[in-house]
């Protein structure tokens, strides 16, 4: 038996070690997205920077590890063999959790979710033990620690709160101070922004986190809280000279040095506060294996009660920093890092772009009201005053672009400036850490998303052309924050009673579905990056070999290609009344529509790589984005209602209409034929040809469509059947269109290409 739960310990540390790289590849948002989105420094210093941070964060974790043993349930009121199953339920639910999220690139809360897994599995485990007839006396708030569960929970829900409203009002007066060309101002305030802001960090991180450390004994401890304001005004003091002159000799900029010491400081506070989300489980259950062992052979593990983890017990120096180097490794090695980090930078950078999340209701009712709160503040303040803070943040663009023009190209693909980076960084890791001293163990998640939101927001990042979309995709990440409470609960619930009721064999189950989860989302990631990879290398060649035309001609023939074998195909299996595979066919152009909305959206990123007199490239490639987006919209307004007509058991087509849209598809499959040819050898010269065979199509469309009005009026057809023939022939119309369209453009293009080359010669 003792063999068994020293199997189920090597597993739950297996999941740890499994837990650290899922879990670091979620959270590493938190300390990197400032500094990488404000292009602080190179990536390699920024990481190396923020892993020496998380390795010493490690050992002020100590602490937070009580939280695993008794923050969610009272392990007095377990059998050993019970508190086993419980961590071993939480730590396969955390895994499978974290790693979705991950895979999706949706930063989530590691904190929230071994919360509420602890608490899922806890009351799972309670039922069990109420339900049996040795335990009916007691009552579930007999085994959670519902006090202490709610204090915690309450904890992250109002530091989601008070981290937006801090991280706005900060970032409000220190834009005041610097403004967006702050380069003016660093020689007046920047050493003190910068001392106030390292001695802040310095105060909770040491003096309020030297009691969590498993580095300082008590006599340091106390010592350190004796001292506490003389720490604090060597700080400043210390800080600023040293930033001030380091200014002045070598003139670097000082928000640079806050940038990187704030990245050092939340990884600090990060792995501080949340080590206990990765290994505080797999930790107590070791503890809990000791305590077993130590009281003898003959114990049953389902009569020893668990007292031995209601105790304060310092973790293991050497436990701490295995696990800070194994977050250390992942941080460097892991793509789902990086996947999850441009969520964060998208809805915070400064300048516009293609928005990652739509609009909602929800989103323009608070754009309108705070338009409307904003012109009500406005009428009500002074104007002399209102005009001078106004001063401090106009000009945006203006300001940003010099900043641009003077750091060169590599500042320009800073989403952020160097200003509200530092922010981001001091307000969040003074909060995390405040919070560590505490022993709550908040969401950093939450904390730094949150505090990125509000210092956009106060920096007016989400002006009126991102607004609506920026606000639909904050709700949209805390909306899945509360779904990944409830999905954390109830699949560790469900997990807990699995493994309770199965035994060996459903802990084995479950551990083998948990492999099988990870290597499938890693294989659904990987080829999702190295799709995306692919574009963007395929983009970058040919925009910067100048192969626009190329690009087009490419786009061109494998659109034309795919949109009449979809339309063909459909065609078919509408006259066969196919459903399964009229199903299959409505996802290939699912697909393609998205393509063509990508390709779309991107069109102002092809735009400004082209040289700038290139005026009649730009011209021609929004012309054909624009008719491939038209084509394939035809296409999905032919293939759906297709779809929707057989699913819904509706009558099928007669002989009649069959014949004719067999007929019309011969000929537009004729005629795509040809118009793939011209565009591929630019040979021209059959265009009229193809004029007239398209109008010769479009003479046929009008003839169908008299043909269905003479069978609606002698009721031939019915009205969902009359419904669908009009419509595809309404489609088929506007789909020749827009093709014929497609082809005289590059004519036109072609042809316009030539004269300039032969006027250069």
């Amino acid at each position: 038996m003792e063999n068994i739960y020293l199997i189920i310990v090597v597993v739950l540390f297996a999941l740890a070690i499994s837990d650290l790289v899922v879990g670091v590849s979620n959270d590493a948002v938190n300390f990197l997205n400032s500094s990488i989105g404000s292009k602080a420094a190179p990536r390699y210093v920024i990481m190396i920077i923020a892993s020496v941070g998380i390795i010493i964060g490690t050992t002020f974790s100590s602490g937070m590890m009580e939280v695993a043993r008794k923050g969610i349930f009272h392990p007095d009121q377990f059998y050993f063999s019970e508190i086993m199953m419980i961590f071993l339920a939480v730590m396969l639910t955390d895994i499978l959790l974290l790693d979705f999220f991950s895979t999706f690139g949706l930063p989530t809360s590691t904190t929230v979710s071994i919360v509420f897994e602890l608490l899922g599995a806890a009351v799972a485990v309670s039922l069990i033990k109420l339900g049996s007839d040795a335990e009916t006396a007691n009552t579930l708030a007999g085994y959670i620690n519902s006090t202490k569960a709610l204090a915690i929970i309450s904890g992250i829900l109002l530091s989601v709160i008070v981290a937006f409203i801090i991280g706005a009002i900060v970032q409000f007066f220190v834009r005041i101070a610097f403004t967006y060309d702050y380069k003016k101002y660093i020689k007046y305030f920047g050493s003190v922004w910068g001392g106030i802001a390292i001695t802040a960090i310095t105060y909770f991180i040491v003096v309020k986190g030297a009691k969590g450390s498993s580095l300082i004994d008590a006599e340091g401890v106390t010592w350190i809280q004796d001292n506490t304001g003389l720490i604090l005004l060597v700080s400043f003091v210390g800080w600023s000279l040293i930033l001030q002159a380091i200014y002045a000799i070598a003139k670097v900029n000082i928000f640079r040095g806050i940038v990187l010491v704030g990245t050092f400081a939340l990884a600090m506070a990060f792995a501080g506060n949340d080590l206990v989300n990765f290994i505080g489980v797999p930790v107590a259950g070791f503890k809990a294996f000791q305590d077993f062992n130590a009281a003898g052979g003959t114990v049953n593990p389902d009569s020893f009660l668990m007292d031995g983890l209601t105790g304060s017990v310092k973790t293991n120096t050497y436990l701490l920093l295995i696990a800070g180097a194994i977050m250390t490794i992942t941080l460097w090695l892991s793509r789902k890092a990086k996947t999850v980090t441009e969520t964060e930078i998208n809805l915070s950078r400064q300048n516009e772009g293609q928005e990652r999340f739509g609009s909602s209701n929800f989103s323009r009712l608070v754009v309108r009201k705070s338009m409307e709160l904003n012109d009500s503040i406005k009428s009500v303040l002074p104007k002399k005053f209102y005009k001078a803070i106004q001063k401090r943040f106009t000009d945006v663009d203006e300001s940003i672009a010099t900043q641009k023009k003077n750091k060169g190209k590599k500042e320009e693909k800073a989403h952020f400036d160097l200003v509200r980076a530092s922010v981001n960084l001091t307000v969040a890791s003074i909060i995390i850490s405040f919070a560590t001293s505490l022993k709550l163990p908040l969401s950093t998640t939450y904390v730094t998303f949150m505090v990125a939101m509000g210092t956009s927001l106060s920096d007016k990042a989400w002006g009126r052309e991102s607004a609506v979309y920026r606000i639909t995709g904050v709700f949209t990440v805390i909306g899945g924050w509360f779904f990944t409470a409830l999905i954390a609960f109830t699949v560790a619930f469900i997990v807990a009673n699995i493994i309770s009721h199965g035994g060996i064999i459903a802990i084995g189950g479950m551990v083998v579905l948990a492999i099988f989860f990870l290597i499938k989302t890693h294989a659904i990631h990987k080829n999702k990056e190295q799709e995306k990879k692919e574009l963007e290398e395929v983009t970058r060649t040919e925009i910067e070999n100048g192969n626009v035309m190329e690009k087009c001609t490419s786009e061109i023939n494998h659109m034309l290609d795919t949109v009449i074998n979809i339309f063909s195909q459909t065609i078919t299996y509408l006259s066969k009344e196919d459903r399964k595979n009229l199903k299959e066919i409505n996802k290939q152009v699912e697909q393609l529509d998205a393509d063509a909305k990508s390709i779309k959206k991107n069109v102002h990123l092809t735009l400004e790589q082209l040289e700038e007199d290139d005026i009649e490239t730009g011209h021609y490639y929004v012309q054909v984005t624009d008719y491939l987006r038209e084509m394939a919209h035809a296409l999905s307004f032919i293939a759906q209602p297709s779809y929707d007509h057989i699913a819904n058991q509706h009558k099928s087509l007669n002989k009649e209409q069959v014949n004719e849209l067999m007929q019309l598809n011969q000929e537009i499959t004729l005629l795509f034929t040809n118009i793939m040819e011209v565009i591929k050898t630019n040979n021209f010269e059959e265009t009229p040809k193809l004029l007239e065979q398209q109008q010769r199509t479009l003479e046929h469309i009008a003839n169908s469509r008299k043909s269905q009005i003479k069978r609606i009026k002698k009721k031939q057809t019915g009205t969902k059947n009359s419904i669908l023939f009009l419509q595809l022939l309404n489609e088929i119309k506007n789909f020749l269109l827009h093709t014929v369209n497609l082809l005289k453009s590059q004519r036109d293009f072609v042809i316009n290409q030539r004269k300039i080359e032969d006027n250069r010669e």
